[in-house]
């Protein structure tokens, strides 16, 4: 059996905004969400600038968290547990209507943020808020869903390797919705720090909006972001049999692995190019079929460089007229979350045949030559869509969607 799998429902939390809607206004804007630090204090830090979530999410988070259980989740999880909420409302679905065995939550979480950043933890809650199972456990709960329920870490990858499982569970006819996602924040002082002594964050304290600035010369680092991210996959056929509006297709991805460094990407953009080539090989789809590409795009030196390189290999001539664009320069590199928010943003661009912009590309690397969209967002037309996800430790990820 091999069904359809489709996205019937999206919720994202970014510093950009509290919902879908106004996340993707500002994105279409071409707006930056770093700002200072001021979850702590970042002042004897090298780096005091994120991409934090807007300070009025706590109140926000009011409305969907009862007061018990908030006292029960850090801050991350309940931005995770907000946006399925949305994503569910924004699907239509009734789970009380589905079959619960075959409803299940996947989850890409690298941890639960229950860091020194964190407010008013206690020491009776402190086991369940650091739980890396917490984020699925919650909303399963919550739904009370019988189906899989847990979560994956591979880095920055992790939410897109959700995504792909809860593919395959719905694909393999095991399930029929899956809510796939993740959430995440590292925006702590022994995270930043560890960041700081690799060299891979931008220092760029002082102008906080110009410091994402993937594929530019004076590219120095990502800036750390934070946010969640939620689809909802489910089968065609469940979808049309309750009428539901289809965004798009999860068409297929490739999972890879370096197998190289725990840090650097393959040289010349090797075991990207690979990635690549896998996604559209098991989507069954040719080079020539790629209409655009949400670039991992980190805003480091050799991500950048070798993402592009990887491109020209797998596509040739064609790598220069593909839009590429990276959404990290406006909400930064949301850790585990960045798979399903970028593939959110991509979904969002293919129902509104709209590219949304690589922002702060104001001095091009002569040497990363593609179409990047930069600066201002653009119209056009997507069939098929890449999603690209590349992780610390080797862990590659490509999603394939495709216009409904």
């Amino acid at each position: 059996m091999d069904r359809k799998v489709v996205i019937t429902g999206m919720g994202m939390i970014t510093s950009l905004g509290l919902n879908l809607e106004t996340n993707w206004e500002n994105l279409k804007k071409g707006e930056s969400g770093v700002r200072p630090i001021n979850l702590f204090d970042a002042t004897s830090l090298q780096t005091q600038i994120a991409a934090q979530v807007p300070d009025e999410f706590i109140e926000y988070s009011e409305k969907y968290v009862t007061k018990r259980v908030s006292k029960q989740m850090t801050r991350v999880t309940k931005m995770c547990y907000v946006a399925a909420k949305d994503a569910i409302k924004h699907s239509g679905i009734d789970f009380d209507t589905m079959d619960k065995t075959r409803c299940g939550v996947i989850l890409g979480v690298v941890s639960t943020a229950n860091t020194s950043a964190e407010k008013g933890t206690t020491p009776q809650n402190k086991v369940i808020k650091s739980m890396s199972n917490a984020m699925s456990a919650w909303i399963s709960l919550e739904f009370e869903l019988l189906g899989a329920n847990y979560t994956v870490t591979s880095a920055c990858a992790s939410s897109a390797y959700a995504m792909a499982l809860g593919h395959d569970m719905i694909s393999t006819g095991k399930a029929d919705v899956v809510i796939v996602g993740g959430a995440d924040s590292i925006v702590n002082f022994e995270e930043i720090e560890g960041f700081n002594e690799l060299y891979a964050l931008s220092t760029e304290n002082s102008l906080p909006e110009k410091a994402s600035k993937p594929f530019s010369l004076n590219r120095d680092g990502f800036v750390i972001g934070e946010g969640a991210g939620i689809i909802i996959l489910e089968s065609e056929t469940s979808a049309k049999n309750r009428n539901a509006v289809i965004y798009a297709e999860m068409l297929n991805y490739a999972l890879t692995s370096e197998g190289y460094n725990i840090m650097a990407p393959k040289k010349d953009g090797e075991g990207i190019a690979f990635a690549i080539e896998s996604a559209l090989k098991n989507a069954g789809i040719k080079p020539s079929d790629v209409d655009y590409i949400n670039a991992h795009g980190t805003s480091t030196m050799l991500n950048d460089k070798y993402e592009t390189m990887a491109i020209k290999k797998v596509f040739g001539d064609l790598a220069y007229q593909i839009p590429i664009s990276s959404s990290k320069s406006m909400i930064g590199h949301t850790i585990g979350a960045a798979g399903v928010i970028e593939s959110i943003i991509t979904v969002q661009s293919i129902v509104n045949e709209l590219v949304t912009p690589t922002i702060n590309l104001d001095i091009p690397d002569p040497e990363l030559d593609l179409n990047y969209v930069p600066n201002v967002a653009r119209p056009h037309k997507i069939n098929y869509a890449l999603s690209n996800s590349f992780a610390f430790g080797g862990h590659n990820a490509v999603i394939v969607l495709k216009k409904y």
